[in-house]
């Protein structure tokens, strides 16, 4: 294992569409049914953020994940179906490709959802192993779907690979595998561990979990566990298979030299009976509204991010890319625009520094939706609801989101000076748009679904 804190291990747990509002340090757990100790203790063992912003949904979230760039930039804009072109192109750089070339060992254990061809698997985009699905869980739904074939649609699978080899087929996806699959990803990720410990190099484990997306249907072990449903056994076992990576971390030694965070990929689920809470913000993943933005973020270093800290500072998904390299010693690709800034010195002294981040465009799809800026929220686009847009609003409504945290009172005609400063970051954020090295992928298109 890693003992030089120049490269400490990195340990990035992902969890599929968990809202604001779910957790128990966040104001859920128990009040949603369902107690989260394992996760409650880890925030008390780091930093807790209250304002960490993500992207309109799974594909482009990822994707700013693993690049530090925004998917208006390397198209990663929206989920599509199976056997169209999805994934990021082979000039993206990632976080595991970064991380694998100052030495260290890398693996995905989960939902991977940026390519579901050869060369855009995870063991072709830097990460040394690779088990999980290419794509989403929803797709378990197809077997038992009325008029399914596979004639007609692909079958999902579980995947696996290594690095240098194909990636192949281990299973199909379908809604028994749906329920077994975060107990299989968590031994996958456990057995790699034990392997790397040994090793004296840094790793660096990308553990995106399947909860809570949908169909949200809990291991047989949980089910039936809170009284309250599937949702709410889901979240129950969810937060026990976080408790068995933490476990796992501290039974090899690893704690002290190892950076965990654990964080959610988009706001809750809107779907019933699915359907999740952002607490006390409007909104689900698919909007621009603040339920959307805001997700479940936490980050445990012992002896560099102190303890039992929250904080309302803003940080957004990019961020994660450029402070997790700064945190291995090394910087990001200089060949491109990168959007992340890094929060290093903010995470180790959240309580007498500050975020360098003001604010940030957040678009869904190729619109630019909303731009948000301190305390500040303005909406070109109205939709406080998926399919409920009024479409583009002929003077952008802007909220207070400290004041106004449901967005309800539009202060526009108080604020007008609120605009010069929201509408200079968007013409920054253009002109390195326009000079983006990026080349056209030839495999994407506008798929608007």
């Amino acid at each position: 294992m890693s003992r030089d804190p120049s490269q400490p291990n990195i340990v990035l747990i992902l969890a599929d569409n968990l809202g604001w509002g779910e957790l128990g340090c966040y104001g859920g757990g128990v009040l949603r049914g369902a107690a989260t100790p394992h996760i409650d203790r880890l925030a008390t063992e780091g930093l807790l953020l209250h304002n960490f912003n993500v992207e309109s949904d799974c594909v482009p979230t990822r994707s700013a994940l693993m690049t530090g760039r925004h998917p208006i930039r390397t198209g990663c804009r929206q989920s599509v179906p199976p056997g169209f072109p999805q994934g990021l192109t082979p000039w993206e750089r990632t976080l595991a490709e970064e991380l694998k070339r100052v030495g260290y060992h890398t693996a995905h254990h989960g939902k991977w959802h940026l390519g579901d061809i050869p060369g855009r698997y995870p063991s072709d985009r830097g990460f040394d192993e690779w088990y999980g699905i290419p794509r989403t869980t929803d797709e378990t739904q197809f077997t038992t779907s009325p008029g399914y074939t596979p004639e007609v649609a692909e079958l999902p699978y579980i995947m696996q690979g290594k690095a240098g080899t194909p990636s192949t087929n281990v299973v199909v996806y379908d809604l028994e595998q749906r329920r077994g699959i975060d107990e299989t990803l968590v031994r996958k990720s456990k057995d790699w561990l034990s392997r790397v410990a040994s090793t004296g190099q840094p790793f660096f484990l990308y553990h995106p979990l399947v909860h809570l997306h949908f169909p949200t249907l809990p291991h047989r072990d949980f089910a039936g566990k809170t009284g309250q449903g599937d949702f709410a056994d889901s979240m129950v076992e969810m937060d026990s298979r976080v408790g068995e990576l933490l476990t796992a971390i501290d039974e090899l030694g690893l704690r002290e030299n190892t950076v965990v965070i654990f964080a959610s990929d988009n706001g809750p689920e809107f779907r019933e009976p699915y359907r999740g809470t952002a607490g006390p913000w409007t909104g689900t993943y698919h909007t621009a509204m603040e339920g959307s933005l805001r997700v479940p973020f936490i980050v445990r270093w012992p002896g560099r991010v102190p303890q039992n800290v929250t904080s309302n500072e803003l940080v957004h998904v990019t961020d994660v890319f450029t402070t997790l390299l700064h945190v291995a010693g090394t910087a990001p690709p200089a060949d491109r625009p990168i959007d992340g800034i890094n929060q290093l010195p903010f995470f180790l002294n959240p309580t007498t520094e500050k975020s360098p981040r003001d604010g940030f465009l957040f678009y869904i799809k190729k619109e630019l939706v909303a731009i948000k800026w301190r305390d500040w929220k303005l909406h070109f686009i109205w939709s406080p609801a998926v399919n409920q847009s009024k479409g583009k609003l002929e003077s952008p409504y802007l909220f207070n989101v400290v004041r106004d945290p449901k967005e309800e009172s539009n202060v526009m005609s108080f604020n007008t000076w609120v605009l010069q400063p929201m509408l200079r970051l968007r013409a920054e954020f253009m002109r390195s748009l326009a000079g983006d090295p990026a080349p056209r992928d030839e495999l994407k298109e506008d798929w608007d679904l």
